[in-house]
């Protein structure tokens, strides 16, 4: 122990010549914690270090601090809308709206014609109307606060029936009886797991009950000896006994999937046209915006949800709405080609194939091998569950490890690439992968199969 009173003092290490470069480029306070770190590291140790191995340690010190947690990858899971990945890629046109306004004062809530404030959520509100047949609209941070938010300012003390197999969870433990509980509503399970009819809805109603809650099965499948109520028919029970009714729709999709070879996932409009009161959904499923909670429906409910003061916890920023209003734009001018999902979705798998060759044709002639094979794709992010779609990728085999330590190489790219493993080989899906990425898509992999 007595070698370690050798050990340079931090003032005397940041005097040396490597510091000076370090705190041009990363700041003094920077570099002098990072010394402390290492000189901790090298007394812990009870050794020290030589100079040029300790200052290799403060540089990773430093590189670990300022490496970015948020940033791009490569998604080549075949999975479109993969919630951990960021759901929907934003269309060119929404991201420049987004960067466009994020260095800059803006009219978020201000009204430049009568000078005085404005209301955020007003922003969006006539392109939501004109595109969805809502008398009102509304926009917050996310989908689940939507809900959150409607049933807080519409059903507190009061109760709500929902039927017992729409009692769903989805990602990240976000269940709906305990969302139910945290607004103070009051929740009225009716039917069983697999069946539910209209009269079991009727005959739970009370004098205390509020509404009506219709909740889309958006990340599951029930199938078999199943039955369910129509959301027309639960308005028309609803209006007989004069009841809100609430519909939680989750993607929130305006096109028709079935015109992309899909299962029929319900649009927003049909929502409304069959007499829901008040519908919540997603920004950056179906729609293909950025994540972000959308209330539409009848204008004095909207109006009077939107009063509440939860309503400012759960507000949307000015970057999410600029990207938001740039997207619907899209859907105003059917200008659908620049929508990143919807592309992904309607690829033909003739294109897809092709991607998947070219790449095998560059792999080989940099001398590295891989297989082209049939896939499927999937939705993903709470969206058609179920749904595959037909696609063709580039199968890998390990050449040390398996298959685990392959996906792992990719990952360590940068940007990581984000692939899936079938029968101990990773597949990299073309669907999924974005124009301008397959460079990227090569040289990992020749990195990787190293």
């Amino acid at each position: 122990m007595d070698s370690l009173r050798a050990l340079p003092s931090v003032h005397d290490l940041l005097e040396e010549q490597p510091a000076a470069a370090m705190i041009a480029e990363h700041g003094r306070p920077l570099v002098r914690f990072a010394v402390q770190r290492a000189i901790e590291a090298e007394r812990r140790a009870g050794a020290i270090a030589e100079p040029g191995t300790r200052w290799s340690a403060i540089e990773r010190v430093i590189q670990e601090l300022r490496r970015p947690r948020l940033r791009p990858v490569v998604n080549a899971t075949g999975v479109i809308l993969h919630t951990n990945l960021g759901r929907a890629p934003l269309a060119a046109a929404a991201a420049e709206a987004a960067a466009a306004i994020a260095g800059r004062y803006s009219t978020l809530e201000f009204d430049p014609q009568t000078g005085r404030r404005g209301r955020r959520h007003d922003l969006a509100a006539d392109l939501l109307r004109h595109l969805t047949g809502a008398e009102g609209a509304a926009v917050v941070n996310n989908c689940a606060a939507a809900v959150l938010l409607m049933l807080t300012a519409l059903a507190k003390g009061k109760e709500v029936i929902v039927a017992r197999g729409e009692l769903v969870e989805i990602g990240g433990g976000f269940r709906m009886p305990d969302v139910m509980r945290l607004s103070g509503a009051r929740l009225l399970e009716v039917g069983t797991t697999n069946r539910t009819r209209a009269e079991d809805y009727a005959a739970a109603i009370t004098p205390r009950t509020a509404a009506i809650m219709k909740v889309h099965a958006s990340n599951f499948q029930v199938i078999g000896f199943t039955q369910s109520v129509e959301l027309k028919d639960l308005g028309a029970i609803a209006r007989q006994h004069q009841l809100l009714l609430l519909h939680d729709l989750g993607s929130g999709a305006l096109l028709e999937t079935a015109a992309y070879g899909l299962a029929e996932e319900p649009r927003i409009q049909d929502s409304l046209a069959s007499g829901a009161d008040l519908v919540a959904c997603s920004g950056d499923k179906l729609l293909g915006g950025p994540q972000a909670g959308l209330l539409l429906g009848r204008a004095a409910l909207v109006d009077r949800v939107m009063k509440h003061p939860l309503a400012r916890a759960v507000r949307v920023d000015k970057m999410t709405l600029a990207a938001l209003i740039a997207t619907l734009d899209l859907y105003l001018t059917q200008s659908l080609a620049g929508l990143p999902v919807w592309d992904m979705l309607g690829a033909s798998p003739e294109s897809i194939a092709d991607r998947a060759r070219a790449w095998q044709s560059r792999l080989k002639e940099r001398g590295t091998a891989v297989d082209v094979v049939a896939a499927k794709s999937t939705v993903g992010g709470g969206s058609l569950p179920g749904e595959q779609l037909p696609t063709t990728a580039i199968a890998l085999s390990p050449r040390r490890g398996g298959a685990a330590d392959l996906l792992r190489r990719l990952r360590e790219h940068e940007p990581p690439v984000i692939g899936r493993i079938v029968e101990e080989r990773v597949l990299l899906d073309p669907r999924t992968v974005l124009p301008g990425e397959d460079d990227v898509i090569v040289e990992a992999v020749i990195g990787a199969l190293v």
